[in-house]
């Protein structure tokens, strides 16, 4: 056995817990727990520190709550506020998850971290790589898209190969029942409230009512803050026609909301910034790639047009639906990341000024 002990984060879940099981055969394992304040926290380590005591490992517990304050719940609600739609969880795997959690588990004499995600790493050409996780319906690789190679080095995912039933299965066979049907949720703070909600009990900005105009700027009707909308969006919008307006774009400096017909969501190029590359250079211009604009996209077909320090613009095969700025869009090769991009607002074809 390595004598070397492995960090492994523990949530209370079938992942972790069987990651843990695999790890334990031939590592010493260090159980760690993250307090990033979410609600029912007290509830989750009562099982965790179940879990650990059946698996016979030590805990510990880092609490990082003000810097997940900082990190991911500023981020979440300024997002908002500019329109943009956030993806949390990106966000907190990059600068918390394997980022300050990360550091203290290494701190602790820990060899490496390791984690219950669907994705795998490997190392292709000599370059640490990150590929897909072969349970292609619980494939997670999405969300790991903005960590570091030198995070990757880092870190284990021992689950990457293995097919969710087959997680069921392995931890019952060690005893451990009860699992399923207990997802984790994916916006872990929101608990049991929405979106719209935890924004207006959190910001220090109330909503405001304003115009809802089209594409080319008629008024036809008013919104009750801009914070219950996302890009997309078809419920909620108040205006009865003969076929569905959907919200096609937010503008928070005149407080309007812009709504067209479901063409009006269809876009074929992109705009990305803040790149990250896991690949050992920046792609070329003229490069394909699978490229998914949300973590339930399945991929579409898409070219770069063009590189500009951390910004590239993309060129879809196929015209994208609702193309949201704030979220990622993500580049594939086959099965591995090559890198992502914050998707930015691009200049409107049409103006919004009332008429």
């Amino acid at each position: 056995m390595n004598e070397t002990p492995i960090g492994i984060a523990l949530s209370g879940g079938v992942d972790s817990t069987a990651a843990a099981l695999l790890l334990s055969r031939e590592h010493r394992v260090r159980g760690f727990l993250m307090n990033i304040g979410q609600p029912g926290f007290d509830r989750q380590l009562e099982q965790v520190e179940t879990i650990a005591r059946r698996l016979a490992i030590d805990l510990r517990v880092v609490d990082l709550r003000q810097d997940f304050n900082r990190l991911v719940l500023d981020y979440f609600a300024s997002t908002y506020r500019a329109g943009m739609t956030p993806n949390p969880c990106m966000i907190c795997n990059r600068s918390v998850k394997f980022g300050l959690f990360l550091n203290h588990i290494r701190a602790d004499g820990c060899a490496v971290m390791a984690t219950g995600h669907y994705a795998r790493i490997a190392r292709i050409d000599g370059e640490i790589a990150l590929l897909r996780g072969l349970d292609q319906t619980k494939d997670q690789s999405y969300f790991l898209a903005r960590l570091r190679p030198e995070q990757l080095e880092q870190i284990r995912f021992p689950l990457g190969s293995m097919a969710k039933e087959d997680t069921y299965r392995f931890v019952e066979q060690h005893g451990f029942h009860g699992f399923h049907g207990n997802e984790s949720q994916d916006v872990c703070f929101l608990h049991d409230t929405t979106i719209s909600e935890y924004l207006a009990a959190t910001s220090i900005h109330p909503a405001r009512p304003g115009p809802i105009v089209t594409p080319t700027g008629e008024r036809i009707g008013s919104h009750h803050g801009l914070l219950h909308y996302t890009i997309g969006q078809r419920r909620g919008i108040g205006l009865p026609d003969q076929s569905p307006w959907y919200v096609t774009a937010i503008k928070p400096a005149t407080n309007t909301l812009v709504v067209g017909k479901a063409d009006d969501l269809l876009q074929t190029r992109l705009l990305a910034c803040r790149a990250n590359w896991l690949s050992g250079s920046p792609p070329q211009t003229g490069q394909r790639f699978l490229v998914r604009i949300r973590s339930t996209h399945r991929g579409s077909n898409g070219v770069i047009d063009d590189l500009d320090g951390d910004s590239f613009t993309l060129r879809f095969s196929e015209p994208q639906r609702a193309v949201a700025p704030g979220q990622f869009a993500v580049l594939y090769d086959g099965e591995r990341v090559i890198g992502s991009g914050e998707i930015c607002p691009q200049p409107s074809a049409h103006p919004t000024t009332l008429q």
